[in-house]
């Protein structure tokens, strides 16, 4: 048995990086999964054709796209009868400003208006509109879930040359904690997760020094704890900000899981 078996996740952004590694857990598990991208189809029929099972809807979608969102809520009821789990993954970086944020630092005043404005729309807007979209069907169907929001380090939100991208994800946080509250006596839990470090994901330009790309995580790092956030283990927790390079499954409410309500 499966820890996810029966449930139904979307998972957001998981044509590649920490969404797809994510995707691929919940698959494992026994869960159905539906994945979505912004742009590469071939990325998500691969991760389906990979499973060999109905288990996988695929969907283009943009989550800037607040109809959009509804629509996939929609399909996947549609496909597998209900929803229980969202990971608001998808998320646009500091490359979208400069390709070599992480050598040239961009100053705030420097951004174009263009890019500040998608990586706040997706990194901000986005999870609220899929959060809406899935709320609003669980409360319809009085079910319980899960909301995970996939955020950074505190350091990295402060970091010099990393604006609007750390900005994004402290509205994020913020939006988190607020969401928790409103939804506790739902038994909606919402909790963030995020790796604990650079993660080797398309975010980090393919020119980063070698040196740089030898101390970055894993985005399988993410896999056991945002299971973990998923499953029935979690029915407890809401509000709570979890460090993945730090969470063990031998003591996951140790050190790795700060702060919130619950």
């Amino acid at each position: 048995m499966g820890k996810l078996d029966g449930k139904v996740a979307i998972v957001t952004g998981a044509g590649r990086g920490i969404g797809r590694a994510i995707a691929e857990a919940y698959l494992q598990e026994g869960a159905l999964v539906t994945v979505t991208a912004a742009r590469e189809q071939a990325e998500l029929d691969q991760l389906a054709k990979l499973d060999g099972s109905e288990r996988v809807l695929a969907l283009l979608a943009d989550v800037t796209n607040p109809e959009a969102c509804e629509q996939v809520v929609n399909q996947t009821i549609q496909r597998f009868g209900h929803v229980d789990i969202l990971v608001n993954n998808a998320g646009r970086g500091m490359k979208y400003v400069n390709a070599s944020f992480l050598m040239e630092p961009t100053r705030f005043w420097e951004a174009e208006p263009a890019a500040w404005h998608m990586i706040m729309d997706t990194n901000v807007n986005g999870p609220f509109y899929m959060a809406r979209a899935v709320v609003t069907r669980l409360l319809e169907q009085q079910r319980e879930g899960s909301i995970i929001n996939i955020s950074m380090d505190y350091e990295g939100m402060k970091r010099r040359g990393f604006s609007p991208y750390g900005p994004s994800k402290a509205a994020l946080e913020s939006a988190s904690a607020i969401w928790a509250q409103e939804l506790i006596e739902a038994r909606i839990r919402v909790n963030i997760l995020l790796p604990g470090g650079a993660t080797n994901t398309g975010m980090v330009p393919a020119s980063t020094p070698a040196n740089l790309q030898a101390r970055l995580l894993q985005p399988e790092i993410m896999q056991a704890p945002a299971v973990f956030l998923a499953s029935d283990a979690s029915q407890e927790l809401t509000g709570r900000r979890l460090i993945a390079a730090e969470w063990s499954a031998a003591n996951p409410q140790g050190r790795a899981m700060v702060e919130g309500i619950g």
